[in-house]
């Protein structure tokens, strides 16, 4: 866990209301609108809407009582979510958003009551106004757009969902010499299970037995199938090849890589942003700003003209407050946002990073596995001796890394496949001192060596003016042949660096490979700052000191020993293709591990922030005007806002600020 994560914000009574109880669930709170429609559309009938008598309502003998029971109901069902999220917010003396919704509809509620008894039951003058239908207008807006709001986080969850239907719905579960299928629910940690050819691994685990080639593009995004044998471990999702592999379960159901991903996508909707925070700020000033300028006005009106006029003023200026449109804002916004990265694979943990991302100046890469593939291929195989073809000396070198598991002798098996070649067994084949391999093939000694081992033999190695990984094949104390691998590129690397560039930002390259390698990569990639040959603990330092002279970081990786540099950067981004520790230490997950969704992460993060400010306006700025003239500060000129006008002002903002969310586009 990172730095930014150990300190998490508690969540408000309004994220409650979303996230916790009833409304957590995605049917109850369907079924509560739809309850509440129901209720609603007899009162949009019977009751006037903003003091106006529409063309399709009707009223008859007992439908004013009517309307008030139906009323009740509807306030009570409906709008019990708002009233247990003010009072969880009042006991603990922070009144925010639910307060401030439970404010407009109590006064909605209390003041249509008070026109009922003033009206019908103790049939005084002047006839004063309800507001039955704001209220109920009122209720079935705040329920649909917090239906909305929840539907968007249902679409964003089923963006990544996907990847559970990778997992079959059982494991062949090996018991006594015999295979059972059983529910992935049921399979401990430490079961044996065997996949077939063809089958998808069930779960996370290592290979205890056999050896196949695994593809795993559809959980990490690396597209070549990767040569699984004993000891290596297997993700659960990742699809077998053409043969049989037993696997020791390491991680359960609930645990693995496909469940930690859907986790993410929770943890990114519950961590609130700085501009979450902000608008549960704006609407606590709203709340006391409604009720000081509110009664202000009741008691100016009740001077200078009656109480029933500063009763009005006061209904006016408490219902106009509501913060419909403020308390849909951000989490619609939020919502679009989730939505539209993980359709394009980039899970964000850490709300936070949203607005820290138009700070950003550097960004740091990892080399291995980020910017390249982190897989060695075979570039190029030589004969240097006119006994041997260059078709021969990839055969020997292949027999003396038929026995290995090393990256290196994973490329060759892979090449020689690729080729169609054959290779002769090796004996005796032992492991030099200093990298390098030595055995029999066909009953000649050969020896695989690294240049450093090989100059220290005193043979005479030839330039080949390559920063690759090169070996040299030696017989009888002469170099026969080479091989030369290295890690490629990533496809859409150079792309990618380049729009870093052209959004004003600083590249720069750690990585713990040799000097020569990480010239050449950046040389490709067109990075003018870079270090190599670096531990952990200094990519961490670096980072630490751009910090100190004030840059704002962003670091990208996905090994093990990048984790201390994810968390110590401002925003930490790691492949969905790393490891769990570059995982847990990162802020944001670009599960595809495509270069360009550092990109797309970063323009999506600009136009959230930019969608988030614009809904605050919109949700809030307008009660800048609206409250003075709610209280009939203007009222000497003839401008007069009524309650009915400040109703329908509201739910105009709410209208506004769900289309603004909408339009969200990556």
């Amino acid at each position: 866990m990172n730095q930014h994560q150990q300190h998490q914000m508690s969540m408000s009574s309004h994220d409650q209301m979303l996230h916790g109880g009833q409304m957590m669930h995605m049917g109850n709170l369907k079924q509560k609108f739809w309850n509440s429609l129901f209720l609603a559309v007899p009162i949009l009938f019977m009751a006037p809407a903003m003091g106006l008598h529409l063309p399709f309502q009707f009223q008859f003998a007992g439908s004013d009582i009517l309307v008030v029971l139906l009323a009740t109901i509807l306030f009570i069902y409906g709008g019990s979510p708002f009233l247990k999220g003010a009072v969880a917010e009042l006991k603990a003396r922070q009144p925010e958003m639910m307060t401030l919704i439970s404010l407009g509809i109590v006064t909605a509620y209390g003041y249509s009551l008070y026109a009922f008894i003033h009206n019908n039951v103790l049939h005084q003058h002047p006839f004063v106004m309800d507001f039955f239908w704001e209220l109920a207008t009122l209720i079935l807006i705040m329920l649909l757009g917090h239906w909305l709001e929840m539907n968007s986080m249902m679409q964003a969850q089923q963006a990544v969902n996907h990847l559970a239907s990778l997992l079959p719905a059982k494991a062949h579960v090996l018991q006594n010499g015999r295979t059972h299928d059983v529910s992935l629910q049921q399979v401990a940690v430490g079961a044996k299970v065997v996949v077939r050819a063809g089958e998808a691994v069930p779960l996370d685990g290592q290979v205890i037995s056999g050896h196949s080639e695994v593809n795993e593009a559809l959980v990490t995004g690396e597209s070549q199938a990767v040569q699984k044998n004993v000891n290596d471990a297997v993700v659960g999702g990742s699809l077998n090849g053409s043969k049989t592999l037993t696997i020791k379960v390491t991680q359960a159901a609930g645990s693995g890589f496909v469940a930690n991903v859907n986790h993410l996508v929770q943890q990114s909707q519950q961590n609130k942003s700085q501009l979450q925070t902000w608008a549960q700020r704006v609407a606590g000033w709203l709340f006391y700003a409604a009720l000081v300028i509110g009664f202000l006005a009741l008691l100016v009106w009740s001077i200078i003209s009656d109480v029933a006029t500063g009763i009005q003023r006061l209904v006016t200026v408490l219902v106009i407050a509501c913060p419909h449109a403020l308390g849909l804002a951000i989490p619609l916004v939020n919502a679009r946002s989730t939505a539209l990265g993980s359709r394009h694979g980039i899970l964000i943990q850490r709300r936070q990073v949203i607005e820290e991302s138009a700070q950003i100046d550097y960004v740091v890469f990892d080399k291995t596995g980020t910017l390249t593939q982190g897989q060695f291929q075979v570039i190029a195989c030589r004969s240097l001796s006119k006994e041997y073809d260059q078709s021969q000396i990839l055969q020997i070198i292949g027999s003396l890394e038929s026995q290995s598991n090393h990256p290196i002798a994973q490329s060759v098996r892979r090449y020689l496949k690729k080729q169609q070649q054959s290779f002769k067994p090796a004996q005796n084949v032992q492991t030099l001192a200093g990298g390098g391999l030595a055995g029999q093939v066909a009953t000649e000694n050969y020896q695989l060596l690294s240049p450093r081992l090989a100059a220290q033999k005193h043979l005479q190695v030839p330039t080949l003016h390559q920063s690759e990984t090169t070996s040299f094949l030696v017989h009888d104390q002469q170099i026969i042949g080479y091989l030369i691998v290295g890690d490629q590129l990533r496809s859409t690397a150079k792309k990618m660096i380049t729009a870093i560039k052209d959004q004003k930002l600083t590249p720069v390259m750690l990585t713990g490979d040799n000097s020569a390698i990480a010239a050449h990569i950046a040389k490709q990639l067109g990075i003018q700052h870079f270090k190599a040959e670096l531990q952990p603990q200094v990519k961490q330092q670096i980072i630490a000191d751009l910090q100190k002279k004030g840059h704002q970081v962003m670091m990208v990786g996905d090994g093990v020993n990048d984790a201390p540099s994810l968390a110590q950067a401002n925003i930490g981004v790691a492949f969905g293709a790393g490891t769990d520790v570059a995982l847990d230490a990162a802020d944001v997950i670009l599960v595809n591990s495509k270069p360009l969704a550092i990109i797309q992460f970063l323009k999506l993060a600009r136009r959230t922030r930019q969608k988030t400010l614009e809904n605050l306006w919109w949700g809030a700025g307008y009660n800048i005007i609206a409250l003075p003239l709610a209280a009939g500060v203007l009222a000497f000129a003839g401008i007069v806002l009524s309650p009915a006008l400040g109703a329908l002002l509201m739910s105009l903002s709410t209208v506004i600020v769900a289309l603004n969310a909408a339009s969200l586009r990556l």
